[in-house]
């Protein structure tokens, strides 16, 4: 197939489907509660509900966008001269994707003909809630609620869904170029990373960043998060395989390899840069070799894993602290020093470690920094256009009286507690 279509409902495959749906359950489980968690516990407490309302708000606005033009731009392919850059209308509003019980048909994607095309859209969909999520931990505590849902409604159109369709669609022209990007490193992770950073950019810093202590509100939220993210994550990469065999096992072994080995390594590197460890950076560090094997987890060995973490671990570690004071920029919660950096290494160490013996495929460094630096490129570009047209729509920031008072108050009218 290079189109969806209809075939028989004789022919889906009743095990790819059952873990396809338990996986799109899985993936979502990382944002909601997941994301929610983990970073609500990392801001003060005067934010708390603010970031948990971005998170809940941008996975309902997004599950709309996909269904009335996300999927279909993403994931059918493109017509013309942009049919490699953009994917068509036929799946606008999730139109074809049908079961005709009496006729004996069952819409599926040229992607995965073994399971109907609603799982597919639907798993892809946690992709994009959880990519667009992401970004909102570069700017807690001071963009207003408004201009976060707009920005990243157009976002997550005008982003997120055109590079998966370079890298996921078989038409798309990162994909024909050969570059392998398994779950989503470049498309996820190096995506939300450099939008993070162009968001703090744009907004500045928090009143008072470095000069006055910003205590996290609660790490035990934050731990549980990060818990959330590493069971969530076999989701993520496993079902990246789009059925219930061998290469979807490889895909969950390696994922839980790499991210024991990235939360030792940042461990051990923050004990020797600090002289202790945190609970902090243990889960920024699983975090970080979670990110780092998502763009190979299909193609690479369980020992290969441990190299991704370890990097990962260290490298990220590096672009949570000096890399980010080298940049000056206010990335409150490392959105790109772990995401960004851990989705650049992961990528780059898929072209180094990628086996054909296990995928069929081979890897090639030079391809996978073209594709790493062409979506950075783009996400750059378009993150800084689309903030910029959010500002004549609504302010960005908030004023000072509210930043001081925290946005809960000041957004919602909630307080945490009591």
């Amino acid at each position: 197939m290079t189109h969806p279509g209809q075939v028989g409902i004789e022919t889906i495959n009743s095990a790819d489907t059952a873990w396809m749906m338990t996986a799109t359950a899985l993936v979502l489980l990382m944002t909601l509660p997941g994301i929610a968690l983990f970073y609500g516990g990392m801001v003060r407490r005067k934010s708390v509900l603010n970031v948990m309302a971005c998170v809940v708000a941008i996975c309902a606005i997004v599950s709309l966008l996909w269904f009335a033009v996300g999927y279909s731009i993403a994931f059918t392919p493109g017509s013309g001269a942009l049919g490699h850059v953009i994917g068509g209308t036929g799946r606008l509003w999730f139109s074809g994707l049908d079961y005709l019980k009496d006729a004996q048909k069952v819409a599926v994607s040229h992607i995965a003909p073994n399971i109907p095309e609603s799982v597919y859209a639907m798993f892809q969909l946690s992709f994009a809630i959880i990519t667009a999520a992401l970004v909102v931990g570069s700017f807690v505590e001071r963009m207003r609620f408004s201009a976060t849902l707009i920005f990243m409604s157009l976002w997550t159109v005008v982003v997120y869904a055109p590079i998966a369709h370079w890298v996921w669609e078989p038409n798309g022209w990162l994909a024909r170029l050969g570059a392998l990007d398994f779950a989503g490193g470049s498309v996820v992770h190096v995506n939300a990373g450099v939008a993070g950073l162009v968001c703090a950019y744009a907004l500045g810093p928090r009143r008072g960043y470095g000069v006055e202590p910003f205590s996290p509100f609660n790490l035990g939220l934050t731990m549980a998060g990060a818990g959330l993210l590493w069971v969530g994550w076999f989701g993520f990469n496993a079902g990246s395989a789009v059925a219930a065999d061998g290469r979807a096992g490889l895909a969950m072994a390696v994922t839980h390899i790499a991210a024991s080995a990235g939360a030792l390594s940042w461990m051990a590197a923050e004990w020797l840069a600090r002289g202790r460890p945190s609970l902090l950076g243990l889960c920024s560090g699983l975090v970080a070799g979670l990110v780092a094997i998502t763009p190979a987890a299909g193609y690479v060995s369980p020992g290969s894993a441990v190299v991704f973490g370890l990097v990962a671990g260290v490298a990220c570690y590096w672009g949570a602290t000096g890399l980010k004071r080298l940049l000056k920029a206010d990335d409150s919660l490392d959105v790109f020093g772990v995401h960004g950096v851990g989705g650049i290494v992961g990528s780059l160490l898929t072209g180094v470690f990628a086996s054909k013996s296990i995928s069929g495929v081979e890897g090639s460094v030079l391809v996978q920094f073209v594709g790493v630096a062409s979506v950075m490129v783009y996400s750059l570009v378009m993150t800084g256009l689309l903030l910029w047209l959010t500002s004549l729509c609504v302010r960005l920031r908030v004023d000072e009286t509210a930043e001081s008072d925290g946005l809960d108050i000041d957004q919602h009218a909630e307080r945490l507690g009591t």
